[in-house]
């Protein structure tokens, strides 16, 4: 399964994650953690002499990759594509104008846009890895603050399988072996 479609399900429908998936939750969010730490080393110098610093560039891909997945799930909001869509645009209209404007497609505005949108991708998805692994968040991490929320009141939130990645295998691995 892997679509950006919101699929939620009951509380205590899904199995917890064993030491393991809590591993491998913990590796994902020390990654994203690393990547915002170096982001947040460069925020007062976005750039080389070269143009934008490739660190900042570095995370494009993921980050397109991943933004629908985190507004999406992480927010409980059935937009598909929309939030990278949107993003895309954004950072497209960024291009145009520093190119046809300012005569350089590496502008500031771009650079700095970049940067906020990674920091805040990047900052929310390694922290909901963190919690997950820490609270044994079943499926996927993007639900790891609704679980806390359910921890904390006792009212029931509802749970997500992760669509992309190696968490629900992992996690369905665990649970037949228990």
């Amino acid at each position: 399964m892997t679509t950006t479609d919101l699929k939620l399900e009951e509380c205590g429908t899904l199995p917890k994650p064993g030491p393991v998936g809590r591993l491998v939750r913990l590796g994902f969010g020390s990654a994203c953690i690393w990547y915002v730490v170096g982001l947040w080393d460069v925020r007062a110098d976005l750039f080389t002499e070269y143009g934008i610093r490739p660190l900042i560039w570095n995370g494009m891909l993921p980050g397109f990759f991943l933004i629908s997945y985190v507004i999406n799930i992480g927010y409980s909001r059935a937009w598909g594509k929309r939030p990278a869509i949107v993003s895309g645009v954004i950072i497209l209209i960024l291009v145009a104008y520093g190119y046809f404007i300012l005569g350089a497609v590496g502008t500031y505005i771009l650079a700095r846009t970049i940067w906020a949108w990674e920091l805040y991708l990047f900052s929310h998805l390694g922290s909901a890895f963190f919690i997950a692994a820490l609270i044994s968040t079943p499926g996927c991490e993007m639900r790891a603050f609704h679980n806390l929320f359910t921890r904390m009141t006792g009212i029931p939130t509802k749970e997500h399988q992760c669509p992309v990645g190696p968490l629900h295998p992992i996690d369905q691995w665990e649970a037949s072996k228990k």
